[in-house]
Parts: C-alpha cells; structure tokens; sequence
C-alpha cells in the first residue's frame, strides 16, 4: 500500500477538539489530511481491533470517565459512535483490545483501577465485567498511590499485565470471561516508576519502560505462570543529561530485532538493538524528535517509517527508518496537530 491511515488521540484542554485522522503517503513521504474523526472529550489514549473493524477511545463525560466505542469505515476510515460505558471519576489513560475483539481492558491513572469489558458481535461494549482498585506507594514525590499506567494482553492472550508506576510494580491477571484474577507480582527497582510495556514477538522477553527513572527493563516472561525475570536496566538518556525527563512509549519491531522508546524533555527516539538469543538491548542512538515532549509514537504498518507526537509543540514528527540498521531519518517536522498524545495506525 501507499497510503496508511491512523488517527490521533488528544487532550481538548485549549483547541482540540477530539480524535483526528490522518494519511501517511509512503511516496512523497509525508503526513496529510489531518482532520477531525470524532468529536469527544479528552480522547487521550486509542486502541484499534486487530480486523481494523473498532475504535476504542478513552472518554471523559462531565464528572464520567470511561471508553468510547466506533466502528471505523474500511474505505474512507470514518468513524462512527456505537456506544460508551463509563462511571463517576476520572477517565482511563490506556486502553486495549484482545487479538480476537472480544474484550477489553483499561488502566486509570488517578483512580487506581483497571476495568475489563467484553465486547457485543459489533464491537460494542457491554458493562464493566471486572473492576480492579489497586494499593500501594512507592519513595518518588509522584508515587503517592498507585498509578496504573497500562493494562493490556500477552501475546497469546492468555493473561492481561498491568503496569503501576506508582508501586513500582507489574501485575499479571488470568482473564475468564473478562473476570480478572492476580497470579503474580513482579516488584521493579523502587522509584522507577514503570509506565508501558511491550513484548518481543517470540513471546519469550518483555520490555518495560520506566517513567520516573528513564530506562528500559528487559524481562524474560515464562507463559505457563505470567511471571517475570529481570535480566538488564539500561538508561534512555545520556550520561550527562541533568534536566527533567519523564520517558514515554516504547515498542519493538515485529521482526524482534530493533526496540525504539521515547523521551519527554530530553525530546529524543531512543534506538536499541535487540540480541536475538537473549534478548538484551545495545544503544544505537538518540534521534530528536524535531518537538516538544514525544507522548507517544508508532511504526506504520510497513515499519519503514516511525511518526512521533509532540504533545507540547502540537506537532507530528515523521521519520524514516532504516530497516537493517534501525536508524531513523527526519522527512518531515512541524506537521500541525492539536494538543497530541496517542497515535495508532490501521493495519494492512
């Protein structure tokens, strides 16, 4: 394909004013038709089903905070409202689907829950199944309480991870008909502050990136119980970078072999080569991202391009990834984009 279409999630604080897609346009090289998808309030984190049938936006209603449901158009990519299931308090700051879109999850940052759903033949969402508070603190000025960061789905489903940065801590749930059971703990280095993870295609490493400490853990996964084994720490940052950084999304190529993590302050892609045999990282190199304060960022479908936003430029930056060496390229900088933090692509 030449022509991949994703779409924004943002906050509406100053002139956002929802979801908006986009075009990436593999031949000239650029990002087009940013417009409007869905009018919504503070549309922050998105989730796409594995079919590119649904959209999943976390929502904020009044004095509710939930997840949104649409049905995306598979030619022109518009979206269309099926429904939303929300309850008193903040909304969630992550959200995911299962590879089957038969469930989904949610992580709430202030609240201190994750909430597990199913999902109706069209992708909409019926009542909450399973609501999880969570307790703990850690010794950061920012971990208070638990602040859960992420929940999302092994790679073969069979259990759902959440990531708590304010306990220092990642919790493995057994997910039954969408009600969720803890089966293991594992505690990271205190004051870390874990935000994300992801996991290495063969299934066998995990990736966590923390938030308060900037650095990537590498983590064997055993899938008969859903634990975890710490194998490395390694910084995003340079030795003498003294100024604030709060780290941000991570993900890994689906050929397992490049890992590539964000960085909020210091404004920079952090690249890592992945050993195949064990699964630790090599830095390769800082890339700018060309903005300010890198929420998230993403590979496009063919993963010979990387887009990053900017959330406190209001900007999209797009590279080009070199697929043997796993550098990234600028093609293009200062792509207008109202107040950005997620970004996801339909698949091929």
């Amino acid at each position: 394909m030449s022509r991949y279409i994703g779409y924004f999630g943002t906050y509406t604080k100053e002139e956002s004013e929802g979801v908006y897609q986009f075009t990436l346009d593999t031949e000239t090289k650029e990002i087009t038709e940013v417009k409007l998808a869905a009018a919504l309030d503070n549309p922050t984190y998105l989730t796409i089903s594995n079919d590119n049938k649904n959209l999943y936006a976390v929502s904020k209603e009044g004095e509710y905070g939930g997840i949104t449901a649409f049905a995306i158009q598979p030619e022109t990519g518009e979206l269309a409202k099926l429904n939303n299931q929300a309850s008193k308090g903040s909304a969630p700051c992550h959200v995911s689907v299962d590879s089957t879109n038969s469930q989904v999850v949610t992580a709430n940052y202030h609240t201190t829950k994750i909430e597990s759903y199913l999902t109706n033949d069209d992708g909409s969402l019926k009542p909450v199944v399973s609501v999880i508070e969570h307790e703990g603190s850690g010794p950061h000025a920012r971990q208070e309480k638990p602040h859960m960061h992420f929940a999302g789905f092994t790679p073969d489903n069979q259990y759902i991870i959440a990531v708590d940065l304010g306990s220092d801590r990642i919790i493995t749930y057994a997910t039954d008909n969408g009600n969720l059971k803890e089966v293991h703990v594992h505690k990271v280095t205190s004051g870390s502050g874990p935000r994300h993870i992801t996991f290495h295609p063969n299934g066998k490493f995990a990736y966590v990136m923390t938030e308060l400490s900037s650095q990537v853990i590498t983590l064997h996964y055993d899938e008969k119980d859903g634990s975890f084994t710490e194998q490395q720490y390694i910084s995003t940052l340079p030795e003498d970078f003294a100024e604030t950084n709060d780290a941000s999304a991570i993900h890994i190529t689906s050929d397992g072999k490049y890992l590539y993590s964000g960085n909020r302050g210091h404004n920079s892609i952090a690249v890592f080569q992945v050993d195949q045999e064990s699964g630790l990282l090599t830095f390769i190199e800082w890339t700018s991202t060309e903005g300010n304060w890198p929420r998230d960022f993403v590979l496009d479908p063919s993963e010979k391009f990387l887009l990053v936003t900017n959330q406190k430029s209001n900007t999209c930056t797009l590279f080009g990834r070199d697929e043997a060496t796993g550098r990234l390229d600028l093609l293009q900088a200062g792509v207008k984009v109202p107040e950005p933090v997620c970004v996801k692509f339909l698949g091929e």
